[in-house]
């Protein structure tokens, strides 16, 4: 009678799993097509279907961001020497695409570096967040530590192609002063 009942349960959920991954894949179609505006639907072309977008439309950005990761190389062009970034090609490089000025002009190395100063900032955070005796500091220090890496994670994936542009900034290195300053008011509320 108990492996009965399981078993049902299992058919159950995986029945409603099943029902809800029908009705979400058909709802897609709909809301790209008809509920997104323009500008939305074609950012989302840009990330799945690059191959039909107009490459000086909104495939420009992405495209010359990708050509200057890509001309750095392994050690980079040097401070300040990156032609696509010196000579203005990748719109929105000091903010939404500062991760390709540092790839063009650092390289593979100094790309590197930036994630690997990243991942050594969350490490910290998360043992910080274990340190903790209250549960609202603990939870505090894991929503830091949730903030960062997916601003990290969306502003490299972004640029790399790998992800739509939203136009998020990468913590710390992008310019624009209420971005540093809500991050340095986060981790310094957390390291206090």
């Amino acid at each position: 009678v108990n492996l009965i009942k399981r078993q049902w349960q299992i058919s159950a959920l995986t029945g409603g799993a099943l029902a809800f991954a029908t009705v979400y894949i058909s709802s897609v179609n709909y809301i790209v097509n008809k509920v997104l505006l323009s500008h939305q639907q074609e950012r989302i072309w840009v990330w799945l279907r690059p191959e039909k977008c107009d490459p000086l439309g909104p495939l420009y950005n992405l495209e010359q961001s990708k050509f200057a990761i890509g001309s750095g190389g392994i050690t980079g062009k040097g401070f300040l020497e990156g032609e696509r970034t010196k000579l203005d090609y990748v719109p929105e490089q000091s903010t939404d695409f500062i991760f390709c000025t540092v790839g063009e002009e650092w390289g593979f190395l100094g790309s590197s570096f930036v994630i690997i100063l990243f991942i050594l900032l969350l490490l910290r955070i998360l043992h910080i967040a274990e340190r903790q005796r209250s549960a609202f500091s603990k939870f505090y220090a894991y929503g830091v530590a949730c903030i960062l890496i997916i601003h990290v994670l969306v502003n490299i994936g972004m640029t790399m192609g790998l992800l739509p542009v939203i136009g998020i900034p990468l913590p710390f290195i992008s310019y624009g002063g209420s971005s540093l300053f809500s991050f340095l008011i986060m981790l310094g509320i957390l390291f206090k």
